[in-house]
């Protein structure tokens, strides 16, 4: 079998492109596949913002990959033609017995000496009072919270990567692909043709539950909606000047995410429930967001963000979480086939890191081992439950 490619990448979002980007700026030969249009909107990395944050309330595990993601998202942010990431600080909050969210982001601040302040309910309402915390509220801030905007995020990761090299064709889905018992070769077949190279990356988000359908790994896909509205009252405290990204837990131990007004994108302030939906597949999620979920997410809005009650809904979206178990990551060599990558069902946290997450894998695919502490994100730790 001869080698046309050092690496295929299937899957061109947030995951994928890094990975592109990072193996061709190296001088790999890099093809990437990718089924949809470049930043399309049927995955799992789009909607105009997503949140970054140091002070990790997930596991302190991850903070050194977060500490070089802010280094790369930086760095390709002053390369990249659009915006890539703004600073607005971020705020945990948590109510009453619901503080996983503050206490394991204390931990992370502490146990890595990230600076912090921690605030009563009052001193939030004083600080931020586009947010009506109860008496009893407990919140962390850290002012290099903020946002990465996806899209323009993707965008870059192509432009480069086709400016180091590499091969990147759209509309083209993978219909099989096959792994040499040699360890050292695949084949990838489209209905454009068949592919070969020493390895494989699938970052198919989503999409690759059914390609690593052979690996025997418990993931899941799950529906979740963002949602748009208008701002009725004080539109000044939503400035990214004035807002800062937010996490909140709520006593039902459901959390709400949001941001503030962006200027050039989707007008309003988008909010949306964390992990909160029902699991599905991409070829049955329902795309259509129902009045009942909306009045769920208004009902939050009417008693804790009273500046946007009664505003109008200006957009929604759906997006797929692809969720491991225990909700951390997966960035490990395929379980029958070391040539095959297996990269990031990240449960639905994982794109603030995918700048990094590119470097991980480029790492995995020239040297078999990365620089970065990835132990916690093995696959033993799935395959032995």
């Amino acid at each position: 079998m001869s080698t046309t490619y050092h690496t295929i990448v299937l899957g061109l979002g947030a995951m994928g492109s890094a990975t592109a980007y990072h193996l061709a700026r190296r001088g790999r030969r890099v093809l990437g596949l990718e089924r949809f249009t470049p930043a399309h909107k049927l995955g799992s990395s789009h909607g105009e913002s997503r949140i970054i944050r140091l002070a990790y309330y997930e596991a302190p595990a991850y903070v050194p990959l977060l500490r070089r993601a802010y280094e790369l998202w930086q760095e390709l942010h002053r390369e990249a033609a659009e915006p890539i990431i703004r600073i607005t600080g971020g705020l945990m909050i948590g109510e009453g017995e619901a503080v996983r969210i503050v206490r394991g982001a204390t931990r992370s601040a502490e146990e890595h000496g990230l600076p912090h302040t921690l605030l009563d309910a009052a001193e939030i309402r004083r600080r931020f009072p586009q947010f009506q915390v109860p008496d009893g509220g407990v919140g962390l801030y850290e002012e290099i919270g903020g946002i990465v905007f996806p899209e323009a995020a993707i965008r870059a990761h192509l432009r480069g990567a086709e400016a180091a090299g590499a091969t990147l064709r759209f509309e083209e889905p993978v219909t099989a692909w096959e792994a040499a018992p040699s360890g050292d070769r695949v084949r990838v077949t489209t209905p454009a043709g068949s592919y070969e190279a020493e390895r494989l990356v699938v970052a198919a988000g989503a999409y690759a539950p059914a390609l690593l359908a052979n690996a025997g790994l418990p993931l899941t896909v799950q529906r979740n909606v963002l949602y748009w509205f208008a701002i009725v009252h004080n539109r000044e405290r939503f400035s990214p000047e004035r807002c800062p990204i937010f996490i909140w837990e709520l006593p039902d131990r459901r959390s709400t995410y949001g941001f503030p007004e962006l200027a050039g994108g989707t007008p309003g302030v988008k909010i949306a429930f964390h992990n909160y939906g029902p699991l599905v597949t991409p070829a049955t999620i329902d795309r259509h967001v129902h009045d009942d979920e909306v009045a769920d997410i208004r009902a939050f809005t009417a008693e804790r963000m009273p500046d946007l009650a009664g505003g109008a809904l200006l957009a929604t979206a759906t997006c797929m979480y692809t969720l491991t178990p225990d909700q951390h990551f997966l960035l490990d060599a395929h379980p029958h086939h070391p040539q095959v990558l297996i990269c990031s069902p990240c449960s639905g946290h994982g794109f603030k890191m995918a700048s990094a997450i590119g470097e991980v894998m480029a790492d995995l695919a020239e040297h078999g081992h990365s620089r970065h502490p990835i132990g916690p994100f093995a696959i033993g730790r799935l395959l032995e439950r």
